[in-house]
């Protein structure tokens, strides 16, 4: 059963939060970074990225740069630009985006779910992308980027998240890509108590994205039990930040690709073998999303294409009949001969976020062919989940993106 418990958040200054809040650490490269801090002096990204803090010749993985986060992160502090919480709470977070909203509860999750696989995952880790941010948490003694983590609806939670929210925000601001980010603090003692019992009734909790900031956050805490033998469990360590959403709150977007060539193949012999296991039709000119799942859409040239699964190569599994899997297993490997999409440089994947748009224009500038998938759905998700199996990768793209900086976890 789920241990999700509310903490003491240190958390912007009001009147601050909008100045502080930034995107993951991980959608910028260094040069964006360092002009996104040149904007906004506040800006966390500043501690996430603190690299952008000296010039090219220090590296981004220099000692003096997780040094310097903790002494940004803990000079703002000193300063009152951010305040804690008297008492453990939970938050709410809720993101608006095109009018869409979508509602989550701000808590810590347990270390020892993760382990035992109560908060599952969907995806591997990669344990140099692990590193940085291991070491990131340690040096500043916290807890930093929210993990994205996601549960079956449930009437209590439902219930508290809509009563709660006609009280005053504690924070309600539109960040510059028109995001709007309203945040309330639930402090109530019975509603803290009945958040906390419902989820420890509820038996598994899904990442949803975030998966390399989770298994950082529980090394961490694994390191810290070594280093404190006489751990009981409770400490703060023991626990990573979250945001928790339920299913019928989340939406995910198309995960496209782009590949560099057609491996040798005509087009004539690449619609030969491609025809053995799609129902190929012409759609002409115009930018064409798939509609419904065992559609993918493809340009070529400057026309697109609607791909239709052969009932013979559909599959009830949770992993080979996702699109994604089709798509790698029946025409990216043994037709376009990309075996590894994870370190083939013949493959690019573009976020749904970018618009279809930018998959005609990869086409007729650096790439050959596109491929248009229609989402994942959260439901397939939790099926790979709980199949204890793996997406291929870049299967999921989540919008919008929680920001840092409105939380922060401090792990002592």
């Amino acid at each position: 059963m789920a241990d999700i418990r509310p903490f003491r958040a240190y958390r912007p200054k009001k009147g601050l939060e909008a100045e502080i809040a930034a995107l993951p650490y991980d959608v910028y490269n260094r040069e964006e970074a360092s002009a996104e801090v040149k904007e906004k002096p506040l800006s966390f990204l500043n501690i996430d990225r603190a690299e952008t803090q000296f010039d090219s010749s220090v590296d981004t993985y220099d000692d003096r740069v997780y040094q310097k986060a903790h002494d940004l992160l803990w000079d703002m502090i000193d300063k009152g630009q951010f305040v804690q919480e008297e008492k453990p709470v939970y938050y709410i977070y809720e993101l608006t985006m095109n009018g869409r909203v979508q509602t989550g509860i701000v808590a810590c999750a347990s270390v020892d779910d993760y382990l035992n696989q109560v908060i599952k995952k969907h995806e591997n880790t990669r344990a140099d992308k692990e590193l940085d941010r291991i070491r990131h948490v340690d040096s500043c003694n916290a807890q930093t980027g929210p993990i994205f983590l996601a549960y079956r609806a449930n009437d209590v939670l439902r219930e508290i998240l809509i009563r709660t929210k006609k009280n005053d925000t504690l924070y309600d601001f539109t960040s510059e890509d028109d995001i709007t980010h309203r945040v309330w603090c639930i402090e109530q003692d019975a509603d803290v108590e009945a958040i906390q019992n419902t989820f420890s009734e509820i038996e598994q909790i899904y990442i949803a994205d975030g998966h390399h900031r989770c298994a950082s956050a529980v090394k961490v805490g694994l390191k810290r039990r070594e280093e404190n033998p006489d751990y009981t469990g409770k400490e703060e360590f023991n626990y990573f930040l979250s945001v928790l959403f339920a299913d019928e709150e989340l939406m995910i977007m198309d995960y496209n690709r782009v590949v560099k060539d057609l491996n040798g193949l005509s087009e004539e012999e690449f619609f030969k073998k491609l025809q053995e296991v799609f129902l190929i039709t012409e759609k002409g000119s115009a930018c064409h999303k798939p509609e419904k799942k065992g559609q993918i859409s493809m340009l070529l040239q400057d026309t697109w294409y609607l791909l239709e699964v052969k009932k013979e190569y559909q599959s009830t599994d949770p992993v080979d009949g996702l699109d994604v899997a089709i798509l790698q297993d029946h025409c990216l490997a043994p037709i376009l001969g990309i075996e590894d999409p994870k370190t083939d440089k013949r493959i690019d994947f573009i976020g749904g976020i970018r618009g279809i748009e930018e998959l005609e224009r990869r086409v007729h500038t650096d790439c050959k062919i596109a491929f248009a998938m229609y989402p994942t759905s959260i439901h397939e998700l939790f099926g790979v989940a709980d199949a204890n199996r793996l997406m291929p990768p870049k299967s999921t793209w989540f919008e919008p993106k929680l920001r840092s900086g409105l939380f922060i976890h401090t792990l002592s």
